[in-house]
């Protein structure tokens, strides 16, 4: 049991800042004793010139040629899944409470993730550099697409944003500190690599300090008071079933489009996977303290340990496969 807390630690940790935030809400409330709201934008910031300084741009420029595998999956994260949204947002309001039903928009139109989407490419033998392309590619396209989407379909429903004041935090908040990563890395990349398993648990431990943050705010608002089991139950298994549609319909796009089974690979995971790591930042600085913030992430947090469950089990039947045929 020990040994499986400390592998999962960071579902654990999860669970456990959402229960602390019911037990303690005030603490971790925003403008609350600890400041979480201010903390948070400085540690996003942090993370992502990591990010920055981690990213090698050897192996993005490997990966530039595949431009078939880039649309393919550029197109999968950015026009298939906010295309759910536009054919079915409407059921989603009428059968879920409407900061529920939006946080499944929101889910639908975030980038795809980047490590992970390289670590199931890589364990199933698939494109790594296309894969790497493509995940960092969809990360900065995010940061504009994202924002858009979110004012397209608030607008939808009654809401706003400042579209320009939205795209530019998030700039200075993700991308700025990406770019000086880049800039620095010649002088510190060799030396951050040796301390790479503790910096790779940094961006965690800050998604865990905006969840605690963020449940805090919806319990002090009351958002929660009229969620129940069945409504948890009810997101869980439309989280998995937008996820094995979506594995089954790029599945058998790649094979109709004649995609090497190496490019499926990347294609199949790169292009279903949605970003926790980044996607909660976004929600950060698109929505600030809203009350609505806990309940919108609920999907997204439910559908990371979701993808990468079925991912690995899919890595390694590929990974099979791949060894089969040589």
């Amino acid at each position: 049991m020990l040994s499986l807390v400390k592998k999962e630690w960071f579902l654990v940790g999860m669970l456990v800042a959402i229960g602390l935030a019911v037990l303690f809400p005030m603490a971790g409330a925003s403008h609350g004793p600890l400041h979480l709201d201010q903390v948070t934008q400085w540690g996003i910031a942090f993370v992502f010139l990591l990010h920055g300084v981690s990213l090698s741009p050897r192996d993005v420029r490997k990966g530039l040629s595949s431009w078939r595998l880039h649309l393919f999956i550029q197109s999968a994260t950015f026009v298939i899944y906010p295309l759910i949204w536009v054919l079915l947002g409407h059921w989603f309001e009428q059968l879920l409470p409407q900061a529920l039903a939006f946080g499944f928009c929101f889910l639908l139109i975030l980038p795809s993730t980047i490590s992970s989407s390289v670590a199931m490419t890589a364990i199933a033998g698939g494109n790594v550099p296309g894969a790497i392309f493509n995940a960092s590619l969809s990360s900065v396209l995010g940061i504009f697409l994202t924002p858009l989407f979110v004012q397209l379909f608030m607008s939808v429903t009654g809401g706003h944003i400042d579209i320009g004041r939205t795209v530019g935090h998030i700039a200075v908040l993700l991308l700025l500190p990406m770019v000086v990563g880049q800039l620095i890395r010649p002088f510190i990349g060799e030396w951050l690599t040796q301390y790479k398993t503790i910096t790779s648990k940094l961006d965690k431990l800050v998604i865990l300090l905006i969840v605690y943050n963020a449940f805090c705010d919806s319990v002090v608002r009351g958002i929660w008071h009229d969620f129940d089991l069945v409504t948890l139950f009810t997101v869980i298994v439309l989280c998995l079933l937008i996820l094995l549609f979506m594995i089954g319909l790029l599945i058998v796009l790649a094979k109709f489009l004649g995609f090497e089974l190496a490019d499926q690979s990347a294609g199949l995971f790169c292009g279903t996977k949605k970003t926790l790591a980044a996607g909660i930042p976004m929600a950060k600085a698109i929505f600030g303290a809203s009350p609505m913030l806990g309940m919108l992430l609920l999907p997204i947090m439910i559908y990371h340990p979701l993808q990468i469950f079925i991912c690995a089990v899919l890595a390694n039947k590929l990974a099979a496969k791949n060894k089969n045929t040589l």
